[in-house]
Formats: structure tokens, sequence, C-alpha cells
């Protein structure tokens, strides 16, 4: 069950409407890196979680703040929008580039939500609720959270550089701010997991004795160009989880050839590829099946 404030969660003042910025601030809430995104992906992940509850409501409550930054991120476009031209007309007699494109506005938030914000990314495309995770492992979620709040908090910086608007650049420090603790707290869970010994590698319910050895540590170098390996902290010493040593290795083939059956002849493929290995057609293959 939810519950609505009328208040939001933090202050939003735009001091000069710029249609263009809502534009950008789309990307903020329904592209990839967006809120949409990370609200449904911990709401998706708490309704999923089995084991200890501290988890869900952790995350529940995570979820629902990211509600709330959708409805800031929502005002800001509606209130960017304010005084948004509503007609061509105007601004093709100043220029007809800037007309056709309404100067750098997406016409949508004409045509389809009158001024308001949209489920889309800046380019107008609406959100895709595959880039949501719930794997049903806690750790996997949780490295895939932060990936998702790293990558927000990218985006909310860059957002941030392009607007002198004092009120805007409150907003997303505010945002911004929140990226930094909800990093942190994801971190936070793993660490209290068993942080990288304990954890790692994810899922930590798999028998490591059942992996093939010669692989679970081992760089496959496939730069055949030269044969040289890009050294670094992952080609030697100990093992990030501490339970192996890292080598490298350059790649080789350890499997042969794949060898195919004939097309099935019910999936009418080309007489052409009815061809076996010698060459032969197989039209009695059906004769065969039957």
């Amino acid at each position: 069950m939810f519950y609505h404030d009328k208040r939001l969660q933090y202050k939003v003042k735009v001091d000069k409407p710029n249609p263009a910025f809502a534009r950008m601030l789309q990307q903020a809430i329904g592209g990839i890196e967006g809120e949409i995104r990370v609200c449904l992906q911990y709401l998706f992940q708490a309704w999923g979680t089995r084991g200890p509850v501290k988890y869900r409501d952790m995350l529940l409550e995570t979820g629902t703040e990211e509600i709330g930054h959708i409805e800031m991120l929502a005002t800001a476009v509606a209130l960017n929008l304010e005084g948004a031209p509503m007609s061509l007309k105007d601004e093709m007699a100043k220029d007809s580039m800037i007309g056709a494109i309404l100067g750098g506005m997406d016409p949508r938030h004409i045509l389809s939500s009158g001024l308001a914000a949209l489920a889309t990314d800046a380019n107008g495309v609406p959100f895709n609720g595959s880039w949501v995770v719930g794997s049903g492992n806690i750790a996997a979620n949780m490295l895939a959270n932060v990936n998702a709040e790293a990558s927000g908090r990218v985006l909310a910086t860059r957002l941030w550089e392009m607007t002198d608007d004092l009120g805007m650049k409150d907003m997303l420090s505010f945002l911004i701010a929140r990226d930094t603790m909800h990093q942190n707290q994801w971190m936070a869970v793993i660490e209290e997991l068993g942080g990288l010994n304990g954890a790692f590698p994810v899922p930590n319910s798999f028998p490591q004795s059942s992996e093939n050895q010669d692989f679970n540590y081992t760089f496959v170098s496939t730069n055949i160009a030269d044969g040289t390996t890009p050294e670094g902290r992952w080609t030697s010493g100990p093992s990030i989880d501490g339970k192996g040593q890292f080598t490298v290795q350059p790649i080789q083939p350890l499997g042969d050839e794949p060898q195919l059956a004939p097309p099935d002849p019910r999936g009418h493929a080309q007489t052409e590829e009815m061809m076996g290995p010698l060459g032969t057609v197989m039209g009695k293959i059906k004769d065969a099946i039957d």
C-alpha cells in the first residue's frame, strides 16, 4: 500500500522556463539512467525478496522515495514548459529552422502532453521495462543498483552543468546527493553480506569446486595481432575475492568445428541447403522421418 503527500520531497523552482532543458530533463525521467528505472528496479526487487525482511523493507522505502524523484522531475519539466510556443507560426516567422525544431524542445510536449512531462527519454523513446533488474539474488541486485545509481549520478551532474538556472541547479544538487547516499547504501549491503571475500563470486551459494578450475581466475587474451596483454591488477596476484590467483592465457580453440544436421524438410529450407556433409541431396530424409 502506498500513500501520497501533496508536498514535494524537495523544492522545485524554475527561475526562467527553458523548453529545451525540459527535453533534457526527460532523460532523468524515462531514460536508462533515469528515475523510473531505479524506482521500478527497487520495488520489483523488494516484492521478490526472500530471506531477511530488512532488505525488502529497505528496498521498498528507497523505491518509494524514487517515486517522489519522478514527481520532482515531472514538475520541473512542466515548469520549464510554461510559456512555450503552442504554435509554429510565430517561431517560423523568426527563423524557419528554429521553427522546425521548436527551438530544441520536444514537439510531443505540445502534441501529446499539453506542456507536461512524458514517460520517455530525451529523444522521446518510451521507457523500457527490460532495463529493470531483479535477479532474486541480493548481491547481484545490489551490484545492479550501484550501477544504476552511478549512471544516474553521472547524468544528473551533466544536467547540472547544462543549466544556469539556480532553481534547477538546486534541485539537481539534491538529486545528486541522494545518488551519493544510495550508492553507499547498496555497497553497505554488499559489505554486510561479507564484502568482497564473502559475497563474491555471485552467487556464493554455487560450489566453486564445480567450476572449471583452469579458467575461473584466468584472463583470456584475445589479442592475436602482436600477442601483448594489457597488464593490470587483473592479470597477476591474488583475485579480488581472495579465493584464487590471477593468471593470463592466450586464447586458443578448445572445441571442434560445429557440424549441424541438415535442415528438417518440414521447415522448408531451400533445396540447396538440403545437403549433407558429402554434398548429397537429402531428398529422402522426409521418408526416413515418416
